[in-house]
């Protein structure tokens, strides 16, 4: 197995717990559990919501195991692809934080950094790939 498809597919381990990690996290924060819970039906969160949660955390470990299963091509583009989708989605959704003026808005930026230097990362191992084969 080669190297870059290994870093890849812990990148996206990564990207995916971290991804799932954040929105949960979010919910101990007292601001944030008001702002949801007038959406939640008895506390309990609505479906759009877990859908929303699952295939955010789906998506990257998916991708965890493409990226080591794949043909060099199609892992590439794939990685590039939806690196590149996440990454813009990384960059929209801390600045919604930055408009709340919220007391996390730091939290929220510093793990929206996180996910989008990965995702970045994921782009770049596979686009530099490329130019070993």
């Amino acid at each position: 197995m080669e190297d870059w498809k290994i870093k890849i597919s812990v990148l996206w381990i990564i990207f995916g717990i971290l991804g799932v990690w954040f929105p949960l996290s979010e919910l101990s924060l007292p601001s944030y559990v008001v702002e949801i819970m007038k959406g939640f039906h008895e506390g309990v969160p609505p479906p759009e919501f877990m859908l929303v949660l699952v295939i955010t955390g789906i998506i990257p470990l998916v991708m965890a195991f493409l990226s080591l299963t794949l043909k060099d091509k199609a892992n590439r583009w794939a990685n590039i692809i939806v690196g590149t989708v996440f990454a813009v989605a990384g960059i929209v959704d801390p600045i919604m934080y930055v408009t709340k003026q919220s007391a996390y808005s730091a939290y929220a930026i510093l793990t929206g950094i996180v996910l989008v230097v990965t995702a970045a990362l994921i782009v770049w191992i596979a686009w530099k790939s490329k130019q070993k084969t």
